[in-house]
């Protein structure tokens, strides 16, 4: 099996072993673990577990908070690590690596799967149980993640006016400017199409990649014929069931959401200023990978 080599740069107070090494240490250990260590345990400086575990500054000492803390912070995580698949997938999609593409798409789907999951560790909150901190949140909201709009950005929900909250963030705002400028994994997918032999017009190839791309009858047409070929070879078949798991399990987290906004504030105003629910309603129109949904009628 090919040994992955330590990141050109890469600084780490973890000392890289071999398979040689670690049977050396079992063999001196009994096959017990290692219990001494000369400086920090491995894994802590790994994984940062530590640093991890002091980020939790709840602002009330209502017990309930630490949870509703945590599930974000996890959540932003988890944002942050699918659009890390995804920025991976465009990028082997515009070198036309469409098998190579597939794994990090299916292991987004499989991130969104876990961030789905999140939503689990709210479930006990009621309207009374969020009010007992609510207030201390001030105009704090979910909208106002970066990390969430640029998920959205990669997977073609775009909006330049939802950057503005972040003008005095400057570095932020850069990354989110080029996220709007860069083409979403479908402005990729639909280049790839036309580049495999389908014929897509050229005002569609060529728009501004920072406005949120329109369903057109070129692209619904161009996956109608993709799905029509059945052959494990089908490599365009297999990215488009890639794509719409993708698609389904956003949009599940969307509609999870929405769930969990009705238990635990009903139709309140949104702490950021929105309508709350009726906002997040509204939202959900916005449909991810439209074409691979409309195509479906026509197969």
């Amino acid at each position: 099996m090919e040994q992955t080599e330590l990141r050109p740069g890469a600084r780490t107070a973890v000392r890289p072993v071999t398979g040689r090494q670690r049977a050396a240490r079992a063999a001196r250990n009994g096959g017990e673990p290692t219990l001494e260590f000369a400086e920090r345990v491995p894994y802590d400086a790994y994984v940062q577990a530590s640093t991890l575990h002091r980020l939790q500054t709840p602002l009330s000492s209502d017990p309930g908070e630490m949870s509703f803390l945590m599930v974000s912070q996890i959540m932003e995580l988890y944002f942050g690590l699918t659009c890390h698949e995804l920025r991976e997938t465009s990028r082997l999609l515009r070198a036309d690596q469409v098998w190579e593409a597939l794994a990090p798409l299916r292991r987004a789907a499989l991130h969104l799967e876990g961030l789905n999951a999140a939503w689990r560790g709210l479930r006990w909150m009621t309207p009374a149980d969020f009010n007992r901190f609510r207030n201390l949140l001030g105009e704090g909201s979910g909208f106002q993640s970066a990390m969430y709009r640029q998920l959205e950005f990669l997977l073609g929900l775009r909006d330049p006016a939802l950057i503005r909250p972040f003008r005095r963030q400057t570095e932020v705002h850069a990354e989110l400017t080029t996220a709007l400028a860069t083409p979403s994994v479908w402005d990729e997918v639909v280049a790839l199409l036309a580049r495999t032999g389908h014929e897509l017009p050229a005002d569609l190839l060529d728009r501004d990649v920072a406005t949120e791309h329109e369903a057109h009858p070129a692209v619904e047409a161009a996956w109608v014929r993709v799905y029509a070929d059945a052959g494990p070879d089908n490599h365009l078949r297999l990215l488009g069931e890639a794509l719409t798991e993708v698609a389904e399990q956003f949009g599940d987290w969307r509609h999870h959401h929405i769930k969990a906004v009705q238990r635990t504030m009903g139709a309140k105003v949104g702490s950021g200023g929105s309508a709350g629910l009726a906002w997040l309603q509204r939202s959900m129109a916005r449909v991810v990978f439209p074409e691979l949904w409309s195509a479906r009628t026509a197969m």
